[in-house]
């Protein structure tokens, strides 16, 4: 069976004018900022015009731990916008930026795929509105003016065995992990070790998906902790004088931008943290904006739901005050295959039996997103392969776990292959069940809040961290950040810190390597197992095969 691939579906889109998708959300012309005909960014006076407005439903759409079998959560976030609009609601798309590292190493982009994309698809996965580059450039000119000042004297006394920020790029390029920086003698500064993240961990990347506005985002840049004197004082981005010009180079990336589906829906794009290394959701204004302007907003968090539904929990919604009114969390049964044990060269023939092996994986899914009181559906999303037995030992098990699973096929049909799913998040939404609490209070002590996230969630026997790593977390308590939440650092591909791990297992621990204050974002990351902020490219990167053909047409790319 022939299929066109996603790029070809995107380029053969009957694409609406900008200014038409701005209007069906009430958006007057003067208040989007054209980037060509097909995507534009909202002005901030138009958000603050929102201000009294009531908010829509929230519908978070999660998943199972992702394996090479793909789950298609964002494909699923796109078809569900398209699927409640179908049957009269009114509803916007909310999701993050695509980052080049993953579209030029191992992975796809970030418009879904099939008939429920975002559209223009290239774009959107490439420089889209130059966002990245700019917090890309707004985080490197905070590194820049810090051994500057170091250069020019020190007046605030800086330990350069001290200094907590590192450089940042969009890309994967593991060469740059580890660096000494400052060689080449009394002209260049004072050499020091150092290195680079890749842009979707740096803490601007998160400050801009977690500010309400611009005063709010020039208050939490001022807030980043860059580095510590001799006497273990903390100096802020505020002592270096950034915080005024890491504004200005972020003025244009705070507004949130706006495209289409490939039905015409409109679609917030906006923020692009990764949930294995961040906090894994688009940015708080984009969701807020959305709310006031639709009646449903369907967002997602990355990765699996133990990253990414547990810090949309834990950290969005507890920093922004939003309330999500149900939850959708996506499984293929190719994926209950893998966690059955099967290869993916054999996930092609009936295997019933490893499919309710599998199973598990997303049971513990269900259990977690209930716990934080949000009402739960599953959905199947359908490939072609999938036969009707394997279908319904997944649904059967998903009614033992006190949920349902519904087949979903918008992949190949679109919002009409959705309808269903539709249904049923508008009952659980408006059924009025959700009573959604995080995982934790605020006052609880960091390392019991990082002990909770790894019991109740991941469902490990306890945290393993070093003594200096406690006293960190007692000293940062000692600061006054003992309020923040966690933000873990792990593998998305088990609920261990072993990514080889599959299924639901028991009995393990998770291993603290590092915590890192994000003071200005307001979380405190840990670092846990093997996992990098800055990721390498594979052997076969993605980006040998990247072209430009006869026609001019990106190839390779999907």
């Amino acid at each position: 069976m022939a299929f066109k691939t996603d790029i070809e579906i995107a380029r053969e889109a009957k694409k609406k004018p900008i200014m038409e998708i701005g209007a069906k959300l009430g958006i007057p012309s003067e208040h989007l900022l054209p980037y060509g005909h097909d995507k534009a960014k909202v002005s901030q006076e138009f958000i603050k015009s929102l201000s009294a407005k009531p908010d829509g439903k929230l519908i978070l759409v999660t998943a199972i731990n992702p394996t090479p079998a793909g789950e298609g959560k964002t494909t699923t976030t796109v078809g569900l916008g398209d699927g409640l609009n179908r049957i009269g609601k009114k509803a916007v798309i909310c999701i993050r930026e695509a980052s080049l590292g993953p579209n030029f190493g191992m992975k796809g982009g970030a418009a879904g795929g099939g008939m429920s994309q975002v559209v223009p698809m290239e774009e959107m996965n490439l420089h889209f509105t130059g966002d990245f580059h700019a917090i890309t450039s707004a985080h490197n000119l905070l590194s820049a003016m810090i051994d500057n000042h170091i250069y020019w004297g020190n007046e605030l006394a800086i330990d350069e065995r001290r200094i907590v920020w590192r450089r940042v790029m969009d890309m994967n390029d593991r060469a740059l992990r580890d660096i000494v920086v400052n060689l080449g003698g009394v002209a260049n500064g004072f050499p020091r070790q150092t290195g680079f993240d890749i842009t979707v961990a740096s803490e601007v990347m998160a400050i801009l998906c977690l500010s309400n506005d611009l005063e709010d985002l020039q208050k939490r840049l001022g807030d980043i902790v860059v580095a510590y004197t001799r006497e273990k004082k903390a100096i802020y981005c505020r002592d270096i004088k950034a915080d005024g010009a890491m504004t200005v180079l972020l003025k244009d990336a705070m507004q949130p931008n706006i495209v289409q589906t490939l039905e015409n829906n409109p679609a917030f794009v906006h923020g692009g943290p990764f949930a294995n290394i961040a906090h894994g959701c688009n940015s708080v204004i984009a969701t807020k904006t959305a709310l006031k302007l639709g009646e449903y907003v369907v967002t997602e968090a990355g990765f699996g739901a133990d990253l990414g539904a547990e810090k949309f929990f834990d950290i969005k919604c507890r920093k922004a005050g939003l309330k999500p009114s149900a939850a959708v969390i996506v499984a293929t049964v190719r994926a209950m295959k893998m966690n059955g044990g099967v290869a993916k060269a054999d996930l092609g023939a009936e295997n019933v039996e490893a499919v309710k092996k599998g199973c598990p994986n997303l049971g513990r899914h269900i259990g977690n997103v209930k716990g934080f009181g949000v009402p739960v559906v599953v959905a199947i999303n359908h490939f072609y392969s999938d036969t009707d037995a394997e279908i319904a030992a997944v649904k059967a098990y998903v009614a033992e776990q006190g949920a349902e699973a519904i087949l979903c096929k918008h992949w190949a049909l679109g919002s009409e292959g959705i309808e269903e799913l539709a249904h049923k998040v508008v009952q659980l939404a408006e059924g009025g069940s959700a009573n959604f609490a995080p995982l934790y209070p605020d006052e609880m002590p960091l390392f019991q809040k990082l002990q909770t996230i790894a019991k109740r969630i991941y469902h490990a026997d306890d945290v393993i961290a070093d003594k200096s790593i406690r006293d960190q977390l007692k000293t940062w308590e000692a600061a006054g950040y003992g309020h923040l939440p966690i933000c873990v650092a792990k593998t998305q591909y088990s609920f261990t810190t072993d990514p080889t791990v599959r299924g639901a297992p028991t009995g393990h621990t998770v291993p603290v390597r590092e915590v890192r204050l994000s003071a200005g974002a307001g979380f405190i990351v840990a670092i846990c197992g093997e996992i990098m902020t800055m990721p390498g490219l594979p052997k076969v990167p993605s980006a040998e095969v990247i072209r430009l053909n006869d026609e001019g047409n990106v190839e390779g790319l999907f």
